[in-house]
């Protein structure tokens, strides 16, 4: 098993925050972490704030906007 088959993915589900694409197994918005990112924060200051975040969810975030952000 690759680290790509281990990380998280970004899901999207009507009965989840009404659809906002979230990382798999959480309810944290993939667009609030994108948002930390673009802002500077740094993985350690991104986990500080979001602690229930599965390692690798940094990476899948930085994955699904560089892909187009697809479903």
């Amino acid at each position: 098993m690759t680290l790509a088959e281990t990380r998280p993915r970004i899901v999207s589900d009507p009965e989840i925050l009404g659809g906002l694409p979230v990382i798999e197994g959480t309810r944290v918005p993939a667009g609030n972490i994108l948002a930390e990112i673009r802002a500077g924060s740094d993985k350690y200051e991104i986990f500080l704030g979001y602690p229930t975040l599965p390692v690798g969810s940094v990476e899948a975030v930085i994955e699904w906007d560089r892909a187009g952000r697809p479903l």
